[in-house]
C-alpha cells in the first residue's frame, strides 16, 4: 500500500492526505458495488418473476448511490466548503450550459415522487406512446405501439426519452388509476336492412365478450376514486345508433384491457359476420355508384325506346345491390 501511495503521489503529485481520501473513496465505491450484488443475487435467486428482478435492481442501485454520496460527502466536507466559493461563480455558467441535464434530473424527481407512471405501464407523451420498460436517472424508455400498426400493437422498437418530457408534455397513462379503456366498434347496415334486429344482435354480442369486465372495473373505479375524480355511472357494453348519409351506423362501445383492444376487436368482428351471415334481411352498407340513362330510364324513354339523346347521370349510394349500367354507343 505504501508503495502504492509514493507511485500516485510521484506520478500525480498527490498529497499523502488527498491519497487517503481517494483510496478511501475507492474502497467505498467497490464495497457498496460487491452489497449490491450480493443483495440483488440473494433476493433474485428464490424466483423468476422478471418484475421482481427488475424492482430489486433499481432499489439496490438507488440505495447504493445515495449510502455512497452520503459517505464520501462526509469524508471530503472540509474540502467542499474550501470549493463553495468557487462552486458559486460557476454554478451560473453550469445551470446554463448543463440545462438539459438539470431538466432531466428534476423530471427524473418527479417521477419518483408524483409517480404519474412507473415501470409496466402503458403510456402516451406527445407523439410516442408503448409500455414503460426501464427508467433511469436522465431518461425513461418505451416498447413503442401504434406508429404503422393498428390497434395499439407493439412495432417492436424501443424508444428513450428524455424526463425532462415530463414537464413539458402532455401525458396519458392507460393503466395506472383506471385499468380499462373504453373501445368502440362500428357497424354500419343499409337502410333497406332490419336495424332493429341486427341492434339487438350486437348488443348480444357485445354483453358476451365484455360484460363480465363491468363489474371488475365497477370495483377498479372504486379503488380510482380514491386519487382521481373518476365517475362513471354505467359500464355495461351498449350499441349506439346513428344515421348517416349511406346507411344507419350502430356503434359497439365497451371496455377492454388496453393490451386487448385488437384481440377483442377482432374476436367481436368475427361474431358479427357470422350472425349477420345467418340473416338475409340484414346487409352491410358501404359506397357504391349507380349509372343510368335518363332517355331510358325516364317514362317518356321507356315508351320510345331509342328517341332522343343519351344522358347519364351518376349517383351515390348505400345499397350493396347497386348496378352499373353504363351508356349504350360507349
Amino acid at each position: 500500500m505504501q508503495i502504492l501511495m509514493r507511485w500516485v503521489q510521484s506520478a500525480l503529485n498527490l498529497s499523502p492526505r488527498l491519497q487517503t481520501k481517494l483510496l478511501a473513496s475507492l474502497l467505498i465505491i467497490l464495497t457498496l458495488w460487491l452489497l449490491r450484488l450480493l443483495v440483488t443475487r440473494f433476493a433474485t435467486r428464490r424466483t423468476e418473476d422478471a418484475r421482481v428482478h427488475y424492482r430489486w435492481r433499481k432499489a439496490t442501485a438507488y440505495a447504493a448511490v445515495v449510502l455512497g454520496v452520503l459517505l464520501i460527502g462526509v469524508m471530503w466536507l472540509e474540502d467542499i466548503r474550501s470549493m463553495a466559493v468557487y462552486l458559486g461563480l460557476v454554478s451560473a455558467g453550469l445551470a446554463i450550459a448543463l440545462k438539459d441535464p438539470l431538466a432531466n434530473l428534476f423530471g427524473w424527481a418527479f417521477i419518483l415522487w408524483r409517480r404519474p407512471f412507473v415501470v409496466g405501464d402503458r403510456i402516451q407523451i406527445g407523439q410516442f406512446a408503448g409500455d414503460v420498460i426501464d427508467l433511469r436517472i436522465f431518461q425513461f424508455t418505451l416498447l413503442e405501439i401504434g406508429n404503422w400498426v393498428d390497434a395499439d400493437q407493439s412495432t417492436g422498437r424501443v424508444i428513450h426519452i428524455p424526463n425532462g418530457k415530463v414537464l413539458s408534455e402532455a401525458l396519458a397513462n392507460y393503466t395506472t388509476g383506471f385499468e380499462y379503456i373504453w373501445n368502440e366498434v362500428p357497424v354500419r347496415v343499409t337502410f333497406e336492412s332490419n336495424w332493429e334486429k341486427a341492434k339487438e344482435i350486437l348488443q348480444e354480442i357485445a354483453d358476451r365478450h365484455a360484460a363480465q369486465l363491468s363489474q371488475v372495473a365497477a370495483d377498479r373505479i372504486r379503488q380510482a376514486a380514491r386519487r382521481f375524480m373518476i365517475l362513471y355511472s354505467k359500464l355495461a357494453p351498449i350499441v349506439y345508433t346513428q344515421v348517416e348519409e349511406n346507411g344507419v351506423l350502430l356503434t359497439i362501445r365497451y371496455m377492454c384491457d388496453p393490451r386487448r383492444r385488437r384481440s377483442s376487436e377482432h374476436a367481436i368482428w368475427e361474431d358479427i359476420l357470422k350472425a349477420f351471415a345467418e340473416q338475409p334481411d340484414i346487409e352491410f352498407a358501404y359506397p357504391t355508384q349507380r349509372f343510368f340513362q335518363r332517355w331510358i330510364e325516364s317514362p317518356q324513354g321507356r315508351e320510345g325506346r331509342g328517341e332522343g339523346s343519351g344522358v347519364t347521370i351518376a349517383e351515390t349510394s348505400s345499397d350493396p345491390q347497386g348496378v352499373c349500367d353504363m351508356p349504350h354507343g360507349l
